[in-house]
């Protein structure tokens, strides 16, 4: 065990399921599989865009961006809640609480960015076809992809260095499955009023903005669609938006009921599921939505799986 830090803690102690153990029990192999589903799909979506050079492209450049982060999302908290399934004892040390924290606030805060730009990529490219190459390039999709990283992580930074620094002196107990920033003040007994109201501030940004943009973004291009005189070209196209769509919604829609709903000082059975359903289950489906129905990435994808067949 680590020594005791200033904050007067060394570790915590997410609670998760322990008092469930036949919802463990059934949480194990289901949330294995979606997790083992999420990374080898998101795996293939970033090693062919970056072996394929048809797909060196702004769309392909923020559809690799987006497996990355779901990748690094999952990440941060699936593989600890998998152990703690299988373990009586669950802990995380406090540079782990904080590490998790920030990691899962970044990409999470990213994602939004992320796909806001990329809705915003597939206005310009159906809206203007012609004056798509002139309005984008990889360059620019490289720099705005490159600054929602940068903000998010140094927003995250911010809001899990206050977190931390406040004096935890009593129980350690996390109610969560993970030592997320919404959980984890509420084990303070100080003042946390510049840590709760940092959270609000880095919301306004992140929640109704994003989901704006793509909202209209995708209103363009629906009424773009509309004037295709081919039907069977309408409904491609207007089925595709429709699913880029809800993904989307289903995105922010985890993110408002988990951020923006009142807070209760024990974490419900059922809000806890919810959570890890949509975490997991976004994550996985946004391959399939954004990029293995698609004919140029599901034709680099054969590719590749050719050669690697032929170099055996």
């Amino acid at each position: 065990m680590e020594p005791v830090n200033s904050t007067g803690a060394s570790e915590f102690f997410p609670k998760g399921f322990s008092g469930y153990p036949a919802l463990q029990r059934l949480l194990f192999p289901l949330c294995s599989a979606v997790y083992l589903a999420t990374l080898l799909g998101n795996t293939v979506i970033v090693a062919v865009s970056l072996l394929d050079v048809h797909l060196h492209t702004p769309l392909y450049f923020s559809l690799g961006n987006l497996s990355v982060l779901d990748i690094c999302y999952t990440s941060t908290f699936v593989a600890l809640m998998l152990v703690h399934f299988l373990t009586a004892r669950k802990t995380i040390s406090f540079t782990g609480c904080a590490i998790q924290m920030c990691l899962s606030l970044s990409t999470g805060s990213t994602g939004c960015l992320l796909l806001a730009i990329r809705a915003y990529d597939r206005c310009l490219a159906i809206c203007r076809p012609l004056r798509y190459p002139v309005l984008t390039s990889r360059q620019l999709s490289e720099l705005l992809a490159g600054a929602a990283w940068a903000l998010c992580l140094l927003k995250s930074v911010t809001e899990t260095v206050l977190a931390m620094r406040l004096p935890f002196c009593g129980h350690h107990v996390v109610s969560h499955f993970t030592t997320e920033l919404l959980e984890v003040p509420k084990l303070a007994c100080g003042d946390t009023s510049v840590s709760e109201a940092l959270l609000p501030a880095g919301s306004v940004l992140l929640l109704p903005m994003p989901p704006a943009l793509i909202c209209l973004s995708y209103a363009l291009i629906l009424a773009t669609v509309l004037r295709v005189p081919s039907a069977a070209g309408r409904r491609k196209a207007f089925s595709t938006c429709l699913a880029h769509l809800a993904m989307g919604l289903l995105f922010y829609g985890t993110i408002g009921i988990a951020y923006v709903k009142p807070q209760s000082k024990e974490a419900r059975v059922s809000d806890k599921v919810f959570t890890i359903l949509c975490a997991l289950v976004t994550p996985m489906l946004n391959p399939v939505i954004y990029s293995l129905s698609n004919k140029e990435v599901k034709e680099a994808t054969r590719k590749a799986w050719g050669r690697s067949g032929t170099s055996r």
